[in-house]
């Protein structure tokens, strides 16, 4: 054993000493300004916001809980806001085609100051049209029209009239229309007087009365001309009095926005439909409701929904001097990132018009910045296409899924489609992100840019007061109470324990910030106005007590011998081994049994878990492993002749890793060599073909679960561990743990070889050839190599006496 001393204490944990913290409480602390261990997503971060190239948009990986979010957030907060504010985006009506609503780009500010403009002018043109034709200039004129052609059509009938009457031919109105009757002496002729006329006269009037008719027809045939004629100076005359009423309101906005092309060509022809279409200004509309009574229209226009087609919708506004827009979006459907055309279902069909197209997520970000989370826009149907369309054309294109998939035909509106330009910052974890490279080919041309997040940083002085300021940060976003150097020291400790290394610390802000939540909490309680020590301890042991009822339940049936596992004694071929349970964020040791049996074969290694499929491929790799070690090690120069097996004991879920190729090598050398294993040592460890051991995860985890496994039977001083030489530097055991080291309870070594660690476990030395190449006698390698020859001995001679019973039946 003294060949192999346990380690000191100061190297179980790296602790933090809370007189190196220069602070009282953390309230002397400035906000720190920085993000935290993060140099190289930062620079990443920089290079991407500032390089301004398409597909340059960037992808934020690492795990969740390291502040990508709030990193990002605030340094595109801070370069957005010395960015101009992007210009206003509207949709009005296309008066020549009703069915594509066109764009109108406006200066910033200007979206809603220009449908102001229009809603007042349209309130105005309601009052001032009617008045106009209303007016005593109008019904003037109106009536000399409608009185020229009343006394056209007069004297074209009295000209008939008395040309009829000097032939003695009287023009009679009747309710079936002209009549032309024969007088005599002034009086109408009665149909009995007309037939006792001589014939020959009868004739001649009959004739005189053709003529007549043909004089009459050919003005009545007049008359519908002329009141064609009334009516387009009627129309001309309202063209005359709509222009004028119109046109001094919208010179005026022609005025106010000169300077902007599009605005004056659509207030051109909003004026031309506004003449064309003056009679809907004037009477009152007593129809079929319409369902735009209500929607998206001014009050002053609701009743009326002819008006909207005059409507703007200021699609997308922004104030001047607010710099870009951020946006993100917590619910990325393909709609809600797009746009999209609203419907209003009315008697049993759905309409629609350009005043309820909206806005989505890429129209409210263009020009400025776009956060998204990666794994909820691919969890959304075609909404990563829509995306990555949008982005390939530099457009923003609104359409329905139906028509984008060609699943319907029915006419729809077809928008004007807005040039995109802006920044799309994805988050996501790295897998996501590395399957996104392999499996879409799209994906590296449009984001070009990985920041990718550290999981923790080097502990150093430095690194612990930046350390220190992130706490004292966090407490001050949180309104939590500041806390002081003993809580802050134990903090850095936790939070080296959290990244799983003594020279490192944990980047996870989240984890950091609910730990500060609870001391709070906790401090609250005492009526304390400072976090203490105690108080973090408390929170660290009501986070573990919280997550520790399967833990518990895995000792208590250890305890109770349900599940067999031996802290004392020797036995041969039985090797505690050490694993690790993941339960969300709660993580905890569990001892293993392993054993071996070996006898004579031909060279079979049974890994019982491969066998029944419970043996994942890198715990089945570790067994081949070790399989390789021994026959290159014991028995170059003879074929290995043992059918060995190695099994879990009282395992009946999956095993995977190969931490424990260490524990079951011992335990298959225990029993090729008859040396009984230590039952108070538990070990862990990977072989390599070289019969080095490599480090393992989750070192911090394994110790102290068989160490609450012995203390719970009884410290004895004989117990402890055998870890990897490799993993010390990532020790950060529980005080507690160290302690019963310091009192010598318990002890861990540190291995780096397989020797070492059989020679821990059984008392005995391993062993090295000589130059003669033989190991030393009694030592563990020359009892495996004489079992080994011993075992090829009698194979071999199993097969001699089996030739020669082959003989004898022959």
């Amino acid at each position: 054993m003294d060949k192999h001393p346990p380690l000191a204490p100061d190297r179980l944990r790296r602790c933090c000493d809370p007189a190196t913290l220069n602070f009282t409480t953390t309230a002397e602390l400035p906000d720190l300004d920085e993000i935290v261990g993060q140099t190289r997503a930062v620079d990443a971060m920089q290079f991407g916001l500032a390089i301004q190239r398409e597909g340059y948009n960037l992808f934020a990986l690492g795990p969740p809980g390291t502040g990508k979010h709030m990193a990002l957030r605030r340094q595109i907060g801070s370069r957005a806001a010395t960015e101009p504010a992007p210009e206003d985006w509207c949709y009005v009506n296309n008066f020549e085609q009703p069915e594509r609503p066109r764009t109108l780009r406006l200066p910033t500010g200007s979206g809603l100051i220009l449908r102001r403009d229009v809603e007042k002018l349209l309130d105005d043109l309601r009052a001032a049209i009617p008045a106009v034709f209303e007016s005593e200039d109008y019904r003037t004129r109106k009536q000399v029209i409608e009185e020229e052609i009343k006394e056209r059509q007069q004297r074209a009938f009295e000209t008939v009239r008395q040309e009829a009457e000097a032939k003695s031919i009287a023009l009679l109105r009747t309710p079936t229309g002209f009549i032309f009757a024969p007088l005599k002496d002034g009086e109408v002729l009665s149909h009995d007087d007309f037939s006792k006329l001589p014939e020959p006269e009868q004739r001649a009037i009959t004739g005189e009365m053709e003529v007549m008719q043909d004089r009459l027809q050919a003005v009545l045939q007049q008359m519908p001309l002329w009141e064609r004629e009334g009516r387009e100076r009627l129309r001309a005359l309202n063209r005359e009095v709509t222009t004028y009423a119109v046109g001094h309101s919208i010179e005026d906005l022609r005025r106010k926005y000169a300077a902007l092309a599009e605005v004056v060509n659509y207030l051109n022809a909003m004026q031309q439909d506004i003449i064309e279409n003056a009679h809907e200004f004037l009477g009152t509309h007593d129809g079929p409701a319409s369902p735009f009574a209500a929607i998206a229209t001014p009050p002053a226009l609701r009743g009326s929904p002819f008006f909207r087609r005059y409507l703007v919708n200021a699609l997308v506004n922004h104030v001047e001097g607010a710099g870009a827009p951020v946006i993100y979006e917590d619910h990325p459907t393909f709609q809600n990132l797009i746009g999209q055309l609203e419907h209003i279902s009315h008697m049993g069909a759905l309409v629609t018009d350009f005043n309820l197209i909206r806005a989505g997520a890429l129209h409210k970000a263009n020009g400025g910045y776009l956060l998204l989370d990666a794994h909820r826009v691919l969890m959304q149907p075609y909404a990563w296409e829509g995306l990555k369309r949008a982005l390939r054309a530099g457009e923003i294109r609104i359409e329905s899924l139906g028509q984008m998939l060609g699943l319907i035909g029915t006419v729809s509106l077809e928008p004007q489609v807005i040039p995109l330009n802006l920044k799309v910052v994805l988050f996501g974890d790295r897998m996501l992100y590395y399957l996104l490279c392999q499996y879409d080919a799209e994906f590296e041309q449009l984001f070009k840019v990985a920041v990718d997040f550290e999981d923790d940083m080097k502990r150093s002085a430095t690194s612990e007061e930046i350390y220190a300021r992130l706490v004292a940060t966090l407490c001050r976003q949180e309104r939590l109470r500041p806390l002081d150097r003993g809580a802050v020291a134990r903090l850095i400790e936790q939070g080296a324990r959290e990244a799983g290394h003594g020279g490192r610390l944990s980047t996870h802000a989240l984890t950091l910030a609910d730990w500060l939540r609870e001391s709070d909490h906790w401090a609250a309680c005492r009526g304390s106005d400072t976090i203490t020590l105690a108080d973090v301890e408390q929170t660290l042991a009501a986070q573990q007590r919280r997550a520790g009822r399967i833990r518990e339940r895995s000792q208590e049936s250890i305890r109770e011998g349900v599940i067999l596992i031996d802290t004392d004694g020797e036995t041969v071929g039985q090797v505690n081994g050490l694993s690790v349970i993941t339960l969300n964020r709660h993580r905890f040791g569990q001892p293993s049994r392993i054993s071996a049996r070996v006898r004579v074969g031909t060279g079979e290694f049974i890994d019982i878990e491969r066998e029944v499929e419970l043996g994942g491929p890198i715990h089945s790799k570790g067994v081949l492993i070790l399989t390789s070690l021994l026959g290159a090690r014991y028995a170059p120069d003879l074929p290995l002749s043992l059918r060995a097996s190695l099994v879990f004991e009282q395992s009946y879920a999956g095993v995977e890793g190969d931490s424990a190729s260490v524990a079951e090598f011992c335990a298959l050398l225990s029993a090729l060599a008859d040396a009984p294993v230590r039952q108070a040592m538990a070990v862990t460890g990977s072989l390599n073909q070289h019969g080095q051991v490599q480090a393992i995860g989750g070192v911090n985890e394994k110790i102290e679960g068989f160490f609450d496994l012995c203390r719970l039977r009884g410290l004895s001083g004989r117990q402890g561990v055998v870890i990897p030489e490799a993993n010390v530097r990532h020790l950060m055991l529980r005080p507690d743990v160290v302690d019963a080291v310091g009192a010598g309870l318990f002890h861990v070594h540190a291995v780096s070889t397989v020797d070492q660690a059989i020679e821990i476990l059984t008392g005995v030395a391993a062993g090295e050839r000589n130059a003669a190449g033989a190991y030393p006698e009694g030592s563990i390698n020359q009892r495996v190599e004489s079992r080994l020859v011993e075992l090829a001995e009698r194979r071999a001679a199993f097969s001699q006496l089996g030739d020669e019973g082959d003989d004898k039946n022959e």
